[in-house]
């Protein structure tokens, strides 16, 4: 699942848009570099469908901008993250039309006021990032059973994969693991330890990875047309993590589909892969969206950082805890302490990497010395806690 991310995608699902309040509230561009556009989108609530069609008007908005960069290294990656990220382009926007669907999905139609000229600008940003902590890196890994046997690869795993690495993410292979990886995660997946799953992911550097499990079992032959089609019944789980904090960010599921393919025999695993792949085209869909949405959250606003202190005394991690708590860059902060270790859980408005920066200076340095860090975890050890 970089030259290195973690979303949690990531990796939970973070709302990527803003009030319109807050968007009048900005100072206006002039009229000259406004478009105005009516879109619709869709989703599984009011929410994620009125995200849906901010990205779609900054799509549509921008689409001849977004057009002039389609030679830049990282193009669909740099471009998918600025569709995921409205605020600063959509400057304003009006609900039109809001309403629900079949199936349980909404539809959200706005109309919208796109800054074309502060593309360049938000690419240039991640293109700045990217360029500073590489590619965001993800795992993943599907159980797959078809008729209750355990199979060697996962149909629902390589799409997510094909999609991920389409847009540039820099997805860990599962050729490339270890076997002893392999078989922990297995076991960690059949006993639902995610610690496990996690522990792996960070040996990869993954900054997001994601697990799940399908299964398709036979249920009939069945007369399709004047042709026999092995039937089957398809189901699949999948879900997002942050790895260096373990949150999850999302949950997607399928619920049991019917499908199959033509054959004469009972058993087909042609036709179980054929309808988990029809089957899994929304699940795919949503597993993708969550990934962008929480990285282009990551690298716009930082999102939750957690910082790890090791080797320091309850009375300097209760400091420290203080002076984050009093920091500008810190929305939130909650900090649980055990064996000399502190651990502090933070909303900041910076990304790891940056926030590691304010605090390797100053006030901060007479307290701890960072070791090591990711775009959302940063290791640091105590002066004088041991």
């Amino acid at each position: 699942m970089m030259r290195h991310l973690t979303c949690s995608l990531a990796f939970g699902l973070v709302v990527l848009f803003v009030a319109p309040e807050t968007l009048r509230a900005e100072a206006k561009p002039p009229e000259s570099n406004i478009v105005v556009v009516q879109v619709e989108g869709e989703g599984t609530d009011k929410q994620s469908a009125k995200a849906a069609a901010l990205r779609k008007a900054v799509e549509q908005g921008g689409k001849q901008e977004i057009a002039a960069f389609s030679q830049a290294e990282n193009y669909v990656l740099i471009r998918d993250t600025i569709y995921s990220r409205s605020e600063g382009i959509v400057v304003d926007y009006k609900i039109l039309k809001e309403e629900e669907g079949t199936g349980g999905s909404f539809f959200c139609k706005i109309e919208a006021k796109v800054d074309k000229t502060a593309i360049a600008t938000k690419w240039g940003e991640v293109q700045n990032l990217l360029d500073s902590i590489g590619r965001p890196k993800i795992m993943v890994y599907v159980q797959e059973r078809i008729d209750g046997a355990m199979q060697r690869s996962s149909i629902i795993e390589s799409k997510i994969e094909e999609r991920l690495v389409k847009a540039g993410f820099d997805v860990v292979a599962r050729t490339a693991m270890e076997e002893i990886a392999k078989k922990e995660k297995a076991d960690a997946a059949a006993e639902d330890d995610i610690k496990k799953v996690q522990a792996i992911a960070k040996g990869f550097n993954a900054q997001i990875y994601i697990i799940g499990h399908s299964n398709a079992d036979f249920v009939e032959l069945a007369d399709l047309y004047g042709a026999k089609a092995a039937m089957y019944n398809c189901d699949a789980v999948a879900k997002c993590y942050y790895t260096s904090t373990g949150r999850l960010i999302a949950s997607e599921s399928v619920p049991v589909q019917r499908g199959g393919a033509r054959g004469n025999t009972t058993r087909s695993p042609q036709a179980a892969r054929a309808t988990l792949a029809k089957a899994s085209e929304t699940l795919i869909d949503k597993m993708y969206a969550t990934v962008m949405m929480n990285w282009a959250t990551q690298v716009s606003h930082g999102g939750e950082v957690m910082l790890e202190v090791s080797a320091i005394k309850f009375a300097q991690a209760n400091k420290l805890k203080k002076m984050l708590g009093e920091a500008k860059d810190v929305k939130t902060v909650h900090m649980k302490f055990s064996k000399g270790i502190a651990t502090y859980r933070m909303v900041a408005t910076k990304t790891g990497e940056e926030l590691a920066g304010v605090l390797a200076e100053g006030p901060w340095a007479e307290i701890m010395e960072i070791q090591d860090v990711t775009i959302s975890r940063i290791q640091a050890k105590g002066k004088g806690g041991e």
